[in-house]
């Protein structure tokens, strides 16, 4: 069984956060109420790169408003999530023993900024264009969503996206002329 990204940030949304074998527990429940079993073969990982799950380090929080209650990184609601109830999640708090967590939005928006400058760079140096176009579109959902500003960043996503559209128009032009040549 699956569970789509919207779906994972559903069930993380109904405890505040989740540490990843928390989140396993949550799925493999709701598999198995579903008479089926979570295969979670890169879910949560793939989940976080789109930016609708967040992972934080605990001591991250320290000093926050929301004082660390884990050992281990927890994952959030990120900035491009819709979080969707899977059916049957609305019992999991009832079922599961974990206590619900409040983190702190600018604390988590400060781990998604670094996080997202990161990507960014990679993406530029990498010519990555589907990242790139990604990564443009994470940058409002991220804005809106922690006070953090990524005017710079995206500027620089845009010259990126620019660079590489002439460039390929040149190749493509290229391409015609050789074309030409050749009739």
């Amino acid at each position: 069984m699956e569970f789509s990204h919207d779906e994972l940030a559903g069930v993380v949304d109904l405890f505040g956060a989740l540490t990843r074998p928390e989140l396993l527990q949550a799925c493999d429940e709701l598999a198995f109420k579903r008479g089926t079993e979570f295969e979670p073969e890169g879910a949560f990982d793939d989940a976080i790169t789109a930016y609708r799950l967040v992972a934080i380090d605990p001591m991250d929080l320290a000093g926050t408003q929301s004082e660390p209650t884990a050992d281990e990184p927890l994952l959030a609601v990120g900035p491009t999530a819709f979080p969707t109830l899977p059916d049957r999640a609305e019992d999991l708090p009832h079922i599961l023993d974990i206590e619900p967590r409040e983190v702190d939005r600018a604390a988590l928006g400060a781990v998604a900024e670094e996080r997202f400058r990161a990507d960014a760079a990679r993406a530029v140096a990498d010519d990555d264009h589907a990242r790139i176009s990604q990564l443009l579109d994470v940058s409002y959902d991220l804005e809106a969503w922690a006070p953090v500003e990524l005017g710079g960043v995206r500027d620089r996503l845009d010259d990126a996206t620019m660079e590489t559209d002439a460039a390929d128009e040149r190749a493509e032009s290229v391409t015609a002329e050789i074309d030409e040549r050749t009739n």
